[in-house]
């Protein structure tokens, strides 16, 4: 059976159930976690030609990262949290990169046997335009997907 869960989180609300049925999935399976926040990567702004920047793109870029890695690691204790309460070994990783590839690829590399993550509902036209993960991590997986609403 599964002994080695992914669970992607965003920080919400429906990230952190999906994240408490990851913990029960593995505290009943003695399997492990591995959380996951994932970050866009930082794009410098368009401009214009002739347009004015204000300050420097290496300082928009440290409040970025500074941002996103407070962030990231908001959401990951939540999840941290989550497995404590279950009583389940839980490792995070924050990388950069499209959330849907990223979740897919840290899937990979940690040899996750399953994913668990947390979906709006927003069904299949709204999610297709709208641009769900769940929806892109669901159609571009190899590895079992665990749906949580």
């Amino acid at each position: 059976m599964y002994k080695h869960i992914l669970v992607p989180t965003d920080g919400s609300k429906l990230s952190l159930k999906a994240a408490r049925e990851a913990a029960s999935l593995a505290r009943a399976l003695k399997a492990k976690i591995t959380a996951v926040y994932v970050t866009e990567s930082w794009m410098p702004p368009m401009l214009m030609e002739g347009a004015m920047v204000r300050g420097s793109l290496e300082q928009d870029r440290a409040a970025y990262d500074a941002a996103t890695e407070k962030a990231a690691q908001a959401a990951l204790g939540k999840v941290r949290k989550a497995a404590a309460d279950g009583k389940v070994k839980c490792e995070t990783v924050s990388i950069s990169d499209s959330p849907w590839e990223g979740i897919l690829k840290v899937a990979k590399q940690k040899k996750c046997d399953v994913i668990v993550m947390g979906s709006r509902g927003h069904g299949v036209v709204a999610g297709a335009l709208l641009g769900s993960v769940t929806a892109k991590v669901l159609s571009n997986s190899k590895t079992p997907v665990l749906v949580c609403r």
